[in-house]
């Protein structure tokens, strides 16, 4: 683990992204000794620098760091990046002059095994929330009290409502599902996280004129659809094979934009 540019540094008892949740996060799929998607990963961290007024890192600096977490014979695994305002005296009111603290660490670890996900839906509301909504930021006490709903091995992620029942995503993953041909993904411009892997299905959708509509979905909507896919950093994009105990056996109507999307989500990028 690196903290600040030096190797296994401790934490300061008062940094405020322990007292408070005060900052960000981001978790990068390694391959070949390389993260993917990293421009992605690095603009969502700097604009949410930019919403939490948080002097953003050097994108330079950071590569050089993570590089160096990595290391020279990494292959495949998860970098983590935790980016956090820093410490500061007791009390909400941020510092004057932010002094960030950047911690990265690099975990080995194989490609996560192409097997059927199930799912289940969560009685854990995720908050409306407009002022942090889209971004990934270090709050996530509700993804914990969903995920602690369900302890069987075979269900692999929970989806998440509003308090008004609007679908919004799962635990780690952002939901994208469809009727027929009609592809529809939640708005998340008042809860969740605007994943990667979200944002370059949305873009490789578009460039291939498939249409994704962006709107509110019900829980009713959720339970009639002819099928789900889940996104995020480090299983692409991937198919549900069962919601609530329900098979979902209609097949991905664009199949080779799953492909494409899927692929160049697991693609090294070179500095």
């Amino acid at each position: 683990m690196r903290s600040n540019g030096i190797a296994a540094a401790p934490l300061s008892p008062d940094d405020r992204g322990l007292h408070y949740g005060d900052g960000l996060f981001e978790t990068l799929a390694v391959r070949n000794g390389q993260p993917c998607l990293w421009r992605y990963h690095l603009e969502r961290l700097l604009l949410g620098c930019r919403r939490l007024a948080i002097p953003p890192p050097a994108a330079a600096w950071l590569r050089r760091e993570a590089a160096q977490e990595i290391g020279d014979n990494a292959v495949t695994g998860v970098l983590k990046i935790l980016y956090t305002r820093g410490p500061a005296q007791r009390g909400y009111a941020p510092p004057a002059n932010p002094q960030p603290t950047c911690l990265l660490r690099y975990t080995p670890a194989p490609p996560p095994a192409e097997q059927a996900i199930h799912v289940r839906t969560c009685r854990t509301p995720i908050g409306i929330s407009p002022a942090l909504a889209g971004l990934k930021h270090l709050n996530r006490l509700e993804q914990v009290l969903a995920r602690s709903e369900w302890s069987d091995p075979n269900i692999a992620e929970g989806i998440m409502c509003d308090p008004e029942g609007q679908v919004i995503e799962g635990t780690a993953s952002n939901l994208l599902l469809w009727h027929g041909t009609t592809l529809t993904t939640p708005d998340l411009s008042r809860s969740g996280v605007a994943g990667v892997v979200r944002r370059l299905l949305l873009e490789q959708a578009a460039a291939e004129g498939i249409e994704i509509a962006i709107c509110s979905i019900s829980r009713r909507a959720l339970q009639q659809a002819d099928g789900l896919l889940l996104s995020n950093a480090l299983i692409g994009l991937r198919q549900v094979a069962s919601l609530d105990g329900r098979p979902l056996t209609a097949p991905f109507p664009y199949p080779e934009l799953q492909q494409r999307v899927t692929a160049r989500t697991f693609t090294p990028e070179s500095a």
